[in-house]
């Protein structure tokens, strides 16, 4: 890192990364790393960062690390970004993008438009994963003005809110405090959806480790899921969020597709003194 570090700002629908290819020099950062390049005002300042690794079974293996230095397993707007890098330097329509969720295969739908196979929900208490046994379709939680989430894994963890109007609700309060709840031995993504129609859901979220942000791809797929399985939308709804719309479809076959946008912002070389020692 002498020479500073190459970096790609990318966005899927506002949901952002610093993407970094590690493919040919390994890239291990730290926490203080991590949270430094997120920083926004500190550093480059972002959602997630991406690291892009090798891989003995896909195109690439994609590393996550959120903006508080965690790791996460799963982040659909992210593989779009990535899937499109690769795309663009092979040629290539049809990719496979490996996780720590899994492998997500993607299509090149058009210019800076991408569908991703998210898999299949999860919808065992156990595999979320919660803290005890219970009903995922009617969690036993509540907040102030919220209650009742139903939840679900889409490689992560999400429980998705239901509600009328987020005029009152104050998320960067009700956030963090959800995330942490007793029931989620690992953290949550906590969806605020407010159904406008069976096939559109305005949909808000707070990331567990990045906070409340534009875009989240894996929460508008577990959105559409738990919808579904309340009988509030139809198996293919648009989830609008703050930053864009992604296009949510639950197959027969289980598997969620997530089709969206992506952007590269800008490029550059982070400086050596950037990155602590």
């Amino acid at each position: 890192m002498d020479n500073g570090l190459p970096f790609l700002k990318m966005h899927g629908a506002g949901n952002d990364f610093v993407v970094l290819d590690a493919r040919t020099d390994p890239i291990a950062l730290t926490t203080a790393q991590s949270t430094l390049l997120a920083d926004r005002r500190r550093g480059i300042g972002c959602d997630q960062i991406i690291l892009i690794e090798p891989s003995a079974s896909a195109d690439a293996f994609m590393r996550i690390l959120n903006a508080d230095g965690s790791e996460a397993g799963a982040c659909g707007n992210a593989t779009r970004c990535v899937a499109a890098l690769l795309a663009a330097e092979t040629g290539a329509r049809a990719l496979t993008i490996e996780t720590n969720a899994g492998h997500l295969a993607a299509i090149i739908k058009g210019p800076n438009l991408v569908e991703i196979d998210m898999g299949e929900p999860r919808l065992d208490w156990q595999d979320i994963p919660l803290l005890e046994a219970m009903d995922t379709l009617h969690l036993r939680l509540a907040l102030g003005p919220v209650e009742d989430p139903a939840a679900c894994s889409m490689g992560n963890p999400h429980a998705t809110f239901f509600v009328d109007d987020f005029r009152h609700l104050a998320l960067d309060t009700i956030g963090p405090r959800l995330e942490s709840a007793r029931i989620f031995p690992e953290r949550a993504n906590i969806g605020f959806a407010r159904i406008e129609a069976k096939d559109r859901i305005r949909l808000r979220v707070w990331e567990r480790g990045a906070g409340l942000t534009l875009a989240c791809g894996s929460g508008a797929c577990a959105a559409l899921v738990n919808a579904n399985r309340r009988g509030l939308a139809d198996r293919r709804a648009e989830i609008e969020m703050d930053g864009g719309i992604l296009t949510i479809t639950w197959r027969e076959d289980n598997h969620v597709l997530m089709e969206g946008p992506v952007a590269l912002t800008c490029q550059g070389t982070l400086a050596p003194e950037l990155l602590p020692a």
